[in-house]
């Protein structure tokens, strides 16, 4: 009998971080079936095709076509459309692996559990103590309910334990998004991303921004369109958008505003190969992004991070990032800091080396063995 795994995607970070953990479960146990489920709950080509097509993910075996709505549309959707999913699939997969915060991570666990289907969660355990943010809410409940904990940073380790989950339940494996980083660099900066922007490498800062905190407010936003065109008088600044963030900025009218500024190139969301030409040769990061904030961390480039709390401590404490929030002047005191050569010298976690995914496939598969 065929023994499969549901792995499931959904959001542009799941992409990314899919591939790697693919190839571990495939090296660790080759007669395990992973079952690859893409939610739609990212759907336009950028976000979702473009990013299959060059990290190598093969084509999904199951789409659920959910798109966009609410944060409680979204998920239930996704809740709804998963269950009969597994209701119907034959064989009933052994377990379903969720990765990461996003409302396909929550939803498609909910129906797993409630099934009676165990559910695996990668990147298990890292907190910012915001329940403002939706991610958090998903970390928190994923977390709750899944029987096998598989941990990316110290903080993740230590959060669990507070909450009361067993040592038996959680695994530190690393970090698996540095794996696809460290496999793909080298081809990514052969795209020479900066030159067709008319940029030389290490000569400007990276800005991207999505998070309801920074681009809700036209207040907030406004600052920070402001800041933008400030530090690009300094060195320029390149600006791939999220969809949703060019919506507001056009709404609060500060697009064009930007698309006219000497020094501030805007434009549509990238590739991950192309994106990561860009962010491996910038001088300065400015993201309210946790996935920049790690691999900022790994590249030794500073990240300005728009938040006022991280899920990511370690990139903090231990690596490049700088909690910064909405604090435009502190922005340009780090942005100086950073020109001026004063900027603090970070490292990587000795365990983001680039074998989480190796790790990841070793401890399902065991998972599964104790399991039967």
């Amino acid at each position: 009998m065929t023994r499969t795994i549901a792995c499931v995607v959904g959001a542009r970070p799941n992409f990314v971080k899919m591939g790697p953990i693919l190839k571990g479960l495939a090296l660790a146990d080759p007669g395990l079936r992973a079952v690859l489920v893409h939610t739609g709950q990212h759907y336009d080509e950028v976000m979702s095709d473009l990013f299959f097509q060059q990290l190598g993910l093969p084509k999904p075996d199951v789409h659920l076509e959910v798109g966009s709505g609410t944060q409680g549309q979204q998920t239930a959707k996704i809740l709804s459309r998963y269950e009969e999913w597994l209701v119907g699939a034959s064989p009933r997969p052994l377990a379903t692996l969720v990765v990461g915060d996003v409302n396909s991570t929550v939803g498609c666990g909910l129906a797993s559990v409630k099934l009676g289907i165990p559910v695996i969660h990668v990147e298990a355990g890292l907190r910012s103590f915001d329940r403002s943010m939706p991610e958090e809410i998903n970390r928190l409940v994923t977390d709750s309910f899944a029987e096998l904990l598989l941990v990316s940073e110290p903080s993740g380790m230590d959060n669990l334990r507070r909450e009361g989950h067993s040592e038996a339940s959680m695994r530190a494996v690393g970090n698996v998004m540095i794996d696809v980083l460290k496999t793909e660099l080298p081809l990514a900066r052969e795209l020479q991303q900066p030159a067709k922007l008319g940029l030389k490498p290490g000569s400007y800062a990276l800005w991207t921004m999505h998070r309801p905190s920074n681009v809700d407010e036209p207040g907030v936003l406004a600052e920070m369109a402001a800041a933008m065109i400030r530090i690009a008088h300094r060195l320029p600044v390149v600006f791939p958008s999220h969809p949703r963030t060019k919506g507001r900025l056009e709404a609060a009218g500060l697009w064009t505003k930007l698309e006219s500024a000497p020094g501030v190139h805007v434009g549509p969301p990238l590739g991950y190969m192309e994106f990561l030409s860009l962010s491996s040769q910038a001088r300065i990061i400015v993201t309210d992004s946790g996935g920049l904030q790690e691999e900022s961390t790994v590249l030794g480039i500073p990240c300005l991070t728009l938040r006022e709390n991280t899920e990511r401590p370690v990139t903090v404490s231990l690596g490049t990032s700088t909690l910064v929030g909405r604090d435009t002047k502190l922005l340009m005191k780090m942005v100086d800091d950073v020109l001026g050569g004063r900027y603090k010298q970070g490292r990587a976690p000795d365990d983001w080396d680039g074998r989480a995914g190796e790790r990841i496939g070793r401890e399902v598969v065991a998972f599964l063995k104790d399991r039967s």
